[in-house]
């Protein structure tokens, strides 16, 4: 979600200054919940400032590019590999999520499960019994 706009935020503080109505009332007059007009009074009476808090960097990522890359050359290696055996043969103990996104991440796909179903094509049935 993005911060609010200086421009919304310097109106919800005029409105708020020259008294307009309560609290709540501002807050439906400019479509903000109560909870923000009430930080962003008690914002500007800490800090003397209104502008929105910096965002966050998010943690650090768990495959650094040496990674990626040996990523991408165990794909090369073996392409039918699962999520679960690539993670095992980096030597990781993230979860398969990561793995996934780092493939995404890399544009590579990956099998999806180490057995799959009979294709649409393959004989169900020996043909015993088949009347021509």
């Amino acid at each position: 979600m993005e911060a609010y706009s200086m421009d919304l935020r310097q109106r919800v503080v005029r409105a708020c200054d020259n008294r307009v109505g309560s609290q709540r009332r501002i807050a439906d007059l400019f479509g903000v919940s109560l909870s923000w007009v009430e930080k962003l009074l008690r914002r500007r009476r800490q800090t003397g400032s209104i502008t929105p808090k910096p965002r966050g960097g998010g943690g650090r990522p768990v495959l650094d590019e040496a990674r990626l890359e040996q990523l991408r050359g165990l794909v090369q290696e073996d392409p039918d590999a699962t999520l679960s055996q690539l993670r095992d043969r980096l030597g990781l103990s993230a979860s398969l999520s990561v793995i996934h996104r780092a493939l995404a991440k890399l544009g590579l796909t990956y099998k999806r499960r180490r057995f799959g179903p009979l294709n649409r094509t393959a004989t169900m049935c020996s043909g015993v019994g088949r009347i021509s």
